[in-house]
């Protein structure tokens, strides 16, 4: 059963035949990045259906839709350091602003509090205002370099890896 928000839109556990769909929300959702520092981003290649595919199967992945109708948003999850570690979130440009991205984010700690997790972390812009400022405003706090386990390290590394500029991100952690 998923968490009903709002009247048009529920948030709910990604069906299988749902996970190109995630996709394209991902891709669409690059193009906010376009008036930014960021532009770039609208190249760089969505989740692969492989790695949605095991999420899914694991239920780490929501999806944002109206009663009925197909997503138009969705988060992704996993563990690392021993934390639940919010993966990606996205929501379809002509469906922002809605909450959406405050209901997946919280989805997110639910599961995250139900399966016996102290906190959720995750990676995310420092200065686009739908980026750390967001998480923020949901209980998320930025942590420190000495404060990063060995799997934030790794996801660093492979931010730098793929042209992310490492001195614009940050991690972030919300106590459970």
């Amino acid at each position: 059963m998923g968490v009903v928000m709002e009247e048009s839109y529920e948030i709910r556990p990604a069906r299988l035949d749902e996970l190109p769909l995630i996709q394209e929300i991902e891709q669409a959702a690059s193009t906010l990045f376009l008036d930014t520092d960021y532009s770039f981003l609208i190249d760089f290649e969505t989740m692969s259906i492989d790695v949605l595919r095991e999420r899914q199967s694991e239920g780490l992945v929501w999806v944002a839709c109206g009663r009925g109708r197909e997503p138009v948003g969705f988060a992704v999850a996993k563990v690392i350091d021993g934390a639940a570690h919010l993966d990606e979130l996205d929501v379809h440009p002509s469906h922002g602003r809605r909450g959406l991205g405050r209901m997946l984010t919280l989805a997110v700690c639910e599961w995250a509090r139900a399966a016996g997790y102290k906190a959720v972390t995750l990676s995310t812009f420092r200065d686009i205002p739908w980026n750390r400022p967001f998480y923020e405003r949901l209980g998320f706090r930025q942590l420190a370099e000495e404060e990063l386990g060995p799997g934030l390290r790794q996801v660093r590394a492979r931010e730098a890896a793929i042209g992310l500029p490492l001195e614009s991100r940050v991690c972030m952690r919300r106590d459970l």
